[in-house]
């Protein structure tokens, strides 16, 4: 099968071996039915394109609403919401397993960075790219991260965030009482939606649920530079700096491949307009990666983001003692994204047809915890429901 993330420009390419996480799957008996559509280049080729869209794939649908699935792994929530696949896998790089799966009403992992590999994968930045299961239940989501989690020698990080990984795996914390005596954050900064809202009224619910269940929840927190965090520019000129490197040099690894670098993949959408549809949504985000050049503005972006991370969400946890934090949709996707830090996003309801997830966020290596939580939570409420069946236009 071909590993393109949706372009042209990497059609016929051969890798040298299955991924990292593809190659744990299928040691561990999984059948590999296909790859999923995405937004094409995770994302990170153009702002005006859809999300979901992707040339070579066309255009995602939500199976629930019919229109734009959300983020790059926008295919992999789809084919698990419609019920295609039992299980797939996504990357997130700032919200792209969170965020479809908020809006396609499934379970979403988004592990510390580092805990599985990203060897094989068509990178951003290996400072925030991470490999992680969506599914219909945490259950599965948490069978398929223990699979898929540890070390592999192509992938440096997995050996320093090995530590993270719970000796017997992450099955052990699908506790129906897993909520008891955790600690939850509720940052209203997050909150931004009317209370007149089904929204607002259901996670009002959920938070008596999840009092209920055990859980203390520490309300109207505040993190001191969220402002700061929302407002700065570090990610965006990291990842820039980062898509370069990482994927002249993804390229560079192929076996065989039409493009060897950036320029390349630029060169070849001038070349295929139609084909790549160039003119309808560019590719401003590939020029911009393009034209990074040095580390100086690299370096000093990578340093704030770990002061932000270290003074805003860490300084959170810590001082109020939080096992996690508790969130509506992927809203909180930058926070996690920047810091490396783990997620976990379960079905919380429907508003006119349209799903929206809560998200359980915690500190690295705090897997263990969010899935006691996700699961708690997912048992005590069991909100997910299969889209509507529709009829299928050919």
């Amino acid at each position: 099968m071909n590993t393109t993330a949706g372009s042209f420009a990497l059609l016929g390419s051969v890798v040298p071996r299955d991924a990292g996480v593809v190659s744990r799957l299928r040691e561990a008996g999984a059948i590999i039915l296909g790859k999923a559509s995405m937004s094409e280049w995770a994302f990170y080729r153009s702002n005006a394109a859809p999300s979901g869209w992707s040339a070579r794939g066309g255009q995602g649908k939500n199976p629930y609403t019919m229109d734009g699935p959300s983020g790059s792994s926008s295919g992999s929530a789809i084919s698990v919401a419609a019920n295609l696949v039992a299980v797939s896998l996504g990357t997130e790089t700032d919200g792209s397993i969170l965020s479809p799966s908020n809006v396609n009403s499934v379970v979403g992992i988004k592990p510390t960075v580092g805990l599985t590999s990203r060897a094989g994968v068509v990178p951003i930045t290996p400072r925030q790219d991470t490999v992680g299961p969506i599914c219909r239940t945490v259950s599965d989501a948490a069978l398929v991260l223990e699979t898929i989690a540890g070390i592999d020698i192509n992938d440096q990080a997995t050996i320093e965030a090995s530590k993270y990984v719970p000796e017997g795996g992450y099955a052990q914390f699908l506790k129906k009482e897993g909520l008891r005596g955790k600690r939850l954050g509720v940052v209203r900064f997050f909150y931004g939606f009317s209370g007149d809202t089904v929204m607002h009224k259901t996670l009002e619910l959920h938070f008596k649920t999840l009092r209920q269940k055990g859980a203390v929840l520490v309300d109207n927190l505040e993190i001191e530079n969220i402002e700061e965090i929302i407002d700065g520019q570090s990610e965006e000129i990291a990842m820039a700096y980062d898509f370069k490197l990482s994927l002249n040099a993804y390229l560079r690894d192929l076996v065989n491949s039409p493009v060897r670098s950036l320029a390349d993949v630029i060169a070849f959408n001038k070349e295929h307009p139609e084909l790549e549809k160039l003119e309808e949504y560019g590719q401003d985000l590939l020029l911009l990666a393009e034209e990074t050049n040095g580390v100086e503005e690299l370096n000093h972006a990578v340093l704030n983001m770990s002061r932000l991370s270290h003074n805003g969400f860490e300084k959170l946890m810590i001082t109020n003692e939080l096992d996690a934090v508790v969130v509506p949709s992927s809203t909180f996707s930058s926070i996690l994204a920047i810091g490396g830090y783990p997620g976990v996003i379960v079905p919380a309801g429907y508003e006119k047809g349209v799903p929206f997830g809560i998200c359980f966020g915690g500190l690295k290596g705090s897997e263990s915890k969010l899935i006691e939580i996700a699961y708690s939570f997912e048992q005590a409420t069991m909100i997910r429901k299969p889209p509507p069946l529709r009829k299928l236009e050919i």
